[in-house]
């Protein structure tokens, strides 16, 4: 294959002693005349390989279809009223409903009404305690940068904003529904309606991110500050402070653990933590006295099971929910001193989401669940009964192929156990696989309905999901053993599966294909430079690739505490130890790789895509294709379904080709 010419410049930077060479810098830049030309002809020759792939348009249609299942999500109680999205099949996205006493489900903020061209995206929303106003942030062409503006949920009018720079603040209304603190520019701010966004008073100044919360009744304000590896937490009794200037009390400072806190509507404050237990308990304690020392266990850890979230219902229960080897558990518990009773009937080895309860009180709890064949639907739990029964089923009826799910343990290279799940059907023999993972920020691969994983597994291939040290699944001690300077761990692991499938015989080196996205991304190019024997084809998506520079873009600054900084002698040795982009290698018969990267990412820059497909280009010695497929008015989150079904399509209709598989007729 001919690819466009890439100028490798002299260009060696001089690091703590190392030298390290960028060729591909001038890349970097979206806007030159070079880098614009340079990327529209990776454009044609992206499109012209892919109009070629035998079977895309079939991919494509499988994975729409599949997709039509559509989504819902778990109600939020606000008052009277309750808030929840869904998307059915033919929107391109999620439409925000809601519902109060003796009215049906009303729609209350589509984003394709607001701009029909799909490119704005609703990231999050915040009703007011009574349920009568809507604090709701909005982003246009994936860049995340968000806009907040208030509405008026009676009659659908904008009564506040916008508020710029908003990117997934949190928002924690005043009882009164008056005023509320938010996040802007990485602030806490105090925002009274109908004032000017620029008089709102700056609580926290620190350039960090925030978690907010505040109770019911709106005396107990809650601050929490990501920190090396965990968060500080503060604490202000609004009751003696103003909210102008709450006095913040300091709970955990410097711990480097998680604690998420709550004060419940008995008085207590809940905290759910990693000090002291990796996988997690949860205290309480009394919020005059809220410092570790005066924390009481109410559940205690448990050796196998990591604890993620609880709710408090009616006639002192308590739910706890867990994951056990990335499989959900909620567990009932007596309120008042912890024992536990029993557990919430789940309908199968799933993921369940969050558990929202109403604010008041109550004795029902609802929550999402999903499996690798289940359309996630909304389910409710009665503690008075004991039951669950479904409460919103997905919107739309899929047929869904059957498929045969098994997790296997394997070692990785230092002996660490490490699961991977296997989907796939009934056969023997080797067969095209694809093996995913991320292993990083604590972000655990659980069970979840997928349109991109089942028509690759009815096509008659393998789908594999590694469950890598460096995410959640196992708790913090897991999460910890891939970061830093143990950040080789996770593509230790990832290696390690490989080996174990060809092994077993699932698949072989031929048809074996990597994929993974964001910090996936980073997975992959690390897998494809150390290993490329063990790979047919890679997807690598919106990645990570240069880490070196990774803190110049993007949001790269604030994940430091995850990989490192090149600024420190030490660190800038870890990850030039794995930056894939530096570890490129002239003469290596790289695997058929295919990046891709989004225009609006404001996120992970697309530099980074950029940069390694011009230099993959250049060292490969084989036949076996290197291109970057690069889409602008997307970013790295949500985008429109219809947008993110052609890229499923594409990213399987070209592991498909490199592997062997034959895609949908």
């Amino acid at each position: 294959m001919i690819y466009p010419p890439a100028e490798r410049q002299p260009i060696v930077d001089r690091l703590h002693g190392h030298a390290v060479p960028d060729p591909y810098r001038w890349l970097e830049d979206p806007a030159s005349a070079a880098t614009g030309s340079w990327l529209a002809a990776q454009d044609g020759l992206w499109r012209d390989h892919a109009d070629a792939l035998a079977g895309r348009g079939g991919w494509h249609a499988r994975v729409a279809e599949l997709t039509g299942a559509g989504t819902v999500g778990p109600p939020v109680w606000r008052g009277e009223r309750r808030f929840f999205l869904r998307c059915v099949a033919g929107q391109e996205h999620g439409v925000l409903y809601t519902a109060g006493p003796g009215r049906g489900e009303e729609a209350l903020l589509d984003p394709v009404e607001l701009d029909p061209s799909g490119l704005t995206t609703l990231d999050q929303w915040h009703p007011a305690p009574d349920g009568r106003l809507l604090a709701y942030q909005l982003s246009r062409s994936g860049d995340e940068r968000s806009e907040l503006y208030v509405m008026d949920v009676g009659t659908r009018q904008v009564v506040d904003g916008p508020i710029d720079r908003c990117r997934h603040a949190p928002v924690a209304w005043l009882p009164d529904g008056k005023a509320f603190f938010y996040v802007r520019s990485r602030q806490v701010r105090l925002h009274r309606l109908g004032t000017p966004a620029e008089e709102d008073g700056v609580i926290c100044a620190a350039d960090r991110s925030y978690g907010l919360g505040i109770s019911h009744d709106g005396r107990w304000l809650t601050v929490s500050a990501a920190a090396d590896g965990g968060n500080d937490l503060w604490l202000a009794d609004l009751s003696v402070s103003s909210p102008e200037r709450p006095a913040l009390r300091v709970v955990q400072e410097g711990t480097g653990a998680v604690t998420a806190p709550a004060v419940g509507r008995d008085g207590r404050l809940y905290l759910l933590t990693t000090l002291g237990a990796p996988r997690g308990r949860l205290c309480v304690a009394d919020p005059e006295h809220p410092e570790p020392e005066h924390w009481l266990d109410l559940v205690g850890p448990d050796p196998e099971a990591v604890i993620g979230d609880f709710a408090i219902l009616d006639d002192a229960v308590l739910l706890v929910g867990w994951t056990r080897h990335a499989i959900s558990e909620i567990s009932v518990h007596d309120l008042a001193g912890g024992e536990r009773r029993g557990r919430v009937p789940l309908p199968g080895l799933g993921s369940a989401g969050r558990l929202s309860t109403r604010p008041g009180g109550g004795h029902e709890v609802w929550f999402t669940y999903t499996d690798s064949v289940t359309p996630g639907g909304v389910h409710r739990y009665d503690a008075r009964t004991g039951e669950t029964s479904l409460w919103t089923a997905a919107p739309g009826a899929v047929e869904v192929p059957e498929l045969s799910s098994r997790q296997l343990v394997y070692a990785s290279a230092d002996g660490t156990p490490v699961r991977m799940v296997v989907l796939a059907r009934p056969g023997t023999g080797p067969r095209p696989t694809i093996l995913y993972g991320y292993g990083g920020f604590g972000l655990s691969l659980t069970p979840a309905y997928s349109s991109y994983v089942l028509p690759w597994v009815e096509a008659g291939g393998v789908f594999v999901l590694a469950q890598l040290r460096g995410g959640g699944e196992e708790g913090e001690q897991w999460h910890r053993a891939g970061m830093l300077d143990r950040k080789q761990n996770v593509f230790d692991d990832f290696v390690a599966a490989a080996e174990r499938l060809i092994a077993d015989g699932v698949t072989t080196a031929a048809q074996l294909g990597a994929c993974g996205e964001s910090n996936g991304g980073l997975l992959v190019g690390a897998a494809v430079t150390q290993r490329p024997d063990l790979f047919a084809a890679a997807v690598c998506s919106a990645p990570l690739l240069d880490m070196v520079r990774y803190e110049h873009s993007g949001l790269g600054p604030s994940w430091r505490s995850e990989y490192g900084s090149a600024s420190d002698p030490e660190q800038l040795g870890w990850l030039l130890g794995y930056s894939p982009y530096h570890r490129v290698r002239d003469g290596v018969d790289y695997p058929a790789t295919l990046l891709t990267s989004f225009g609006g990412d404001s996120r992970v820059d697309p530099l980074h895509a950029r940069k390694m497909c011009a230099a993959l280009q250049h060292a490969t010695s084989g036949a076996r294709p290197v291109l970057l497929r690069h889409e602008s008015g997307v970013g790295h989150g949500s985008r429109a379904v219809s947008r993110s079904v052609g890229l499923a399509a594409d990213m399987l209709a070209f592991l498909a080709a490199h592997t062997g598989l034959q895609g949908p007729c």
